[in-house]
């Protein structure tokens, strides 16, 4: 049996149509705020400001050198901001959520989201190419240009989006103010861990959240484009599918033989069915000679035809054997040679009551 999320949309009715996220006004003005705090952060950053100051501070102040007891736990913390494992998770939730809301569109949406993390993402670090606080070689200096691939945080962005797509696919407003929480709350820590460890600057930590977040905010404007995908996956699959049983021949459908049913009873239930069976090969044999007559014991006992076909068509039920006539009795004595008959006795005549008496 099928157990896979297409098997689900075949057997089942589709429900009530989930609304997707519009771009509403406050979110639009959200996004834009976003998006300014991302690019000043950046020109910061490109200018050397006081940000950079502050970068250098906090990676000089070692954070795992002054508590080094939370060392154990935040490597193992940090691994909710990578992308394997956490897209792993995520994937197999929201997969469990296109099978019983019978849609592939959280799917389709965290990998939409993903792309567009990867594009955006990776494009600045690529571009930047700044280095992280342990490569770093000159005191003060924004690290930029020199082959580097940590400015913004990729584990901070990751975060924000990987657990964030749970609180935009939430259907009711009070799951998606938990998970919203939740999302922020994990985010936070996994980018702070980062700069603990002293694997990203401060101001990577900063971009990560704001690249995270205006990836979430962008995403209704993708709905159109994740639906149309939905459908056109949806219809190639169906002609696969009737390509498939086209070209795949039709199976004729198995003959079950009908069991013979046998009642309870004595040997007279036994012995008819084994008559049954014993004339079944002579009518094959009849019929593959193309003789017209009787086959030989096509007749019951008895010489009655009819009765084998009765035996047939009620196994269960044999016919009685009908009762042949008797036979003349005879005599088992055997004839003596020295014996006469009555007849010829004495070589005269029997005489006749009433007649003369013979001399």
């Amino acid at each position: 049996m099928r157990t896979d999320i297409f098997a689900r949309l075949d057997r089942e009715p589709e429900p009530p149509k989930i609304e997707a996220p519009r771009m509403s006004r406050h979110r639009i003005a959200l996004f834009g705020g976003t998006l300014a705090f991302y690019l000043a952060i950046v020109v910061a950053v490109l200018t050397s400001s006081w940000l950079v100051a502050l970068d250098w501070k906090v990676m000089l102040f070692r954070p795992y050198q002054q508590w080094p007891q939370l060392h154990a736990f935040l490597d193992y913390y940090v691994v909710l901001g990578q992308r394997g494992p956490t897209a792993v998770m995520v994937a197999s939730w929201l997969g469990w959520r296109s099978w019983r809301q019978h849609t592939l569109r959280p799917l389709l949406t965290l990998g939409a989201s993903l792309l567009l993390l990867n594009l955006s993402v990776g494009a600045v670090k690529l571009g930047l190419g700044r280095l992280g606080p342990h490569y770093a070689t000159q005191i003060g200096s924004a690290e930029l240009f020199a082959g580097g691939d940590i400015f913004p945080s990729g584990h901070t962005a990751n975060a924000v989006v990987t657990w964030g797509i749970l609180a935009y696919l939430a259907t009711t407003p009070r799951a998606r103010r938990y998970l919203s929480a939740a999302s922020a709350f994990v985010s936070l820590g996994v980018g702070l861990t980062t700069v603990y460890i002293g694997t990203h600057w401060l101001s990577d930590v900063l971009l990560g959240w704001a690249a995270g977040l205006l990836i979430l905010l962008a995403l209704p404007w993708f709905e159109p484009l994740i639906t149309r995908t939905e459908v056109w996956i949806l219809s190639v699959r169906e002609q696969w599918r009737t390509r498939r049983r086209l070209r795949s021949p039709a199976r004729p459908a198995p003959v079950t033989p009908e069991p013979v049913l046998l009642p309870l009873g004595g040997e007279a239930t036994a012995q008819g069915a084994q008559e049954a069976a014993r004339e079944v090969p002579q009518e094959a044999a009849q019929e593959a000679t193309g003789s017209a007559g009787p086959a030989p014991g096509a007749t019951g006992a008895g010489g009655h035809p009819g009765t084998a076909a009765r035996a047939r068509a009620h196994p269960a039920h044999p016919v009685r054997p009908e009762r042949t006539p008797p036979a003349p009795a005879v005599s088992r004595r055997p004839p003596h040679a020295d014996r006469t008959p009555r007849s010829s006795a004495g070589g005269g005549t029997r005489p006749v009551a009433g007649g003369p008496v013979a001399p």
